[in-house]
């Protein structure tokens, strides 16, 4: 009787290890799925990196016209407080602001989707928000709400919520008609075709929204920071680009573009993680 016990450990401790070099050797996959796919566009960024350092050296620019990447590297590493300090202002109101949109974007696209009247009234509107160049609104907005967070996070939503509100509206309506047919002959109420169909078949087209808005909600915050702002990152570049301080104005542009493509990575790594029972080729066909 005493040796079933120590054949049952035994039997759970080689399936605990061979679950855990699976789950090793997923990673390492994934690890090489990234090579894969990045691994040129990285050998690609860091020859263009090196050709624009060795140009600027040959070609005896000077560093307030055009500084050597190693003057930009510099800056960041000798200040990065500045850089850090400045960054978190800009990315308060990057998050905020997207916050706010991926709420508005989700009530208007579902409010859209039960109620047709509703879109026939709105869905021009927002056509119309978007022809409209936003940075001609910004003084406007620092005149009504003055030079807090309040118009970068309005500028950044005006930027964010449509991409947000398009993407999944179309998801909605995306669903394939025999899968429909299929919910009703089985009896499905509305909101449970909804629920079950409908918002799962959508979250591709939503995340390539967020894709998009995570990239250019960085753009709307820079420039409310452009028009008034005494912190943050766009208020940096233009403080410094009157100065003649251009090193300062790239390594500014570096950190904005890190935020941007961390925000992105973040949204894809939710998306793989969320959607990873999709099938491969439909969460590709929404997001390119």
């Amino acid at each position: 009787m005493s040796v079933l016990p120590q054949t049952e450990n035994h039997v759970s401790s080689e399936s605990a290890t061979v679950a855990s070099r699976r789950q090793t050797v997923s990673i390492w996959n994934r690890l090489a799925g990234y090579v894969q796919n990045w691994g040129t566009a990285v050998v690609i960024a860091l020859l263009g990196l090196v050709v624009w350092e060795l140009s600027v050296r040959l070609f005896d620019v000077q560093e307030w016209l055009l500084p050597p990447v190693s003057k930009i590297l510099s800056e960041l590493i000798t200040d990065p407080p500045l850089f850090i300090s400045n960054g978190w202002v800009t990315l308060r109101e990057i998050l905020v602001g997207f916050m706010v949109s991926t709420t508005f974007g989700f009530v208007m696209a579902t409010g859209m989707f039960w109620s047709r009247l509703l879109e026939r009234s709105v869905y021009p509107f927002l056509i119309a928000s978007q022809t409209v160049p936003v940075f001609t609104l910004a003084p406007l907005l620092v005149i009504w709400t003055g030079t807090g967070m309040t118009p970068k996070v309005v500028i950044v939503v005006l930027f964010t919520f449509f991409p947000i509100t398009i993407g999944l509206m179309t998801g909605l309506r995306s669903v394939d008609a025999d899968m429909i047919a299929m919910f009703r002959t089985l009896g499905a109420s509305k909101w449970q075709m909804f629920t079950k169909l409908h918002l799962p078949s959508a979250l591709p087209y939503l995340f390539a929204g967020l894709k998009v808005a995570a990239v250019v909600s960085v753009i709307g915050a820079v420039i409310g920071e452009w028009i008034g702002a005494s912190a943050g990152l766009g208020w940096l570049i233009k403080t410094s680009g009157s100065r003649y301080q251009t090193d300062k104005v790239f390594a500014a542009i570096f950190t904005l573009s890190v935020m941007a493509s961390m925000m992105f990575i973040l949204i894809s790594l939710v998306q793989a993680r969320m959607l990873r029972h999709y099938h491969q080729s439909d969460s590709e066909g929404a997001t390119n």
